[in-house]
């Protein structure tokens, strides 16, 4: 009796299926627990982005913030010592970049993190280069942080640490999005959330 075996790509097509069982209720719960105005720094950062077509300092700093990452690193002194004219010219390429809807999503993510690695504070980790990137293109960026990485990992969803992973992270939501029972509207930032939120730390058990 012939078998027959799940090639690589049918057996991505079913962790993509499968982790939708996970990341829609995550989403849900995201939302019943996240204040509705805790990413009004981020909507208020894009609206500027919009606007002026690039990111300056000021806009850096806030999400920073956002992002509850330490501002006391010799790479926030770096960056502060610039003109603000060289960081917006930086970002204003990238805003370009993200935005350009002749290139994919995970090609626009890869063009726009090189060019934004210019920046000081920019060279390595993901996480405040994909905040900035999701201000200049809410629409087609997600953020990438340390509970994102988890989740996938748990999700058995290969994302490895070496050089392009924003793009191949955004080729891997473009995947979720293709494969299973995506919900009608979800965007890349969607899927960011739920799986920031299935990342979160387990709480420790009672005593």
């Amino acid at each position: 009796m012939k078998t027959t075996t799940q090639t690589g790509d049918d057996k991505f097509a079913t962790l993509c299926r499968q982790a939708w069982d996970t990341l829609i209720p995550a989403r849900a719960d995201y939302l019943a627990h996240v204040s509705p105005h805790y990413d009004e720094v981020l909507h208020d950062v894009a609206q500027r982005t919009e606007h002026t077509g690039s990111l300056g300092k000021t806009d850096i700093a806030a999400l920073v913030v956002w992002k509850r990452l330490s501002a006391q690193t010799r790479w926030v002194t770096a960056l502060m010592s610039l003109p603000d004219t060289h960081v917006r010219a930086v970002t204003e390429r990238a805003v370009t970049a993200v935005r350009d809807t002749t290139l994919t999503r995970s090609e626009a993510a890869r063009i726009g993190r090189g060019i934004i690695a210019e920046l000081p504070g920019f060279h390595t980790g993901d996480a405040l280069a994909s905040a900035v990137l999701t201000a200049a293109a809410p629409q087609r960026m997600a953020v990438y942080d340390r509970r994102v990485q988890h989740a996938l990992d748990t999700l058995g969803l290969t994302l490895t640490s070496t050089p392009g992973r924003y793009g191949r992270y955004l080729q891997l939501l473009d995947d979720l999005l293709k494969h299973g029972a995506a919900p009608a509207g979800w965007t890349a930032r969607d899927i960011d959330t739920a799986l920031y939120w299935t990342g979160k730390p387990n709480p420790a058990p009672s005593p």
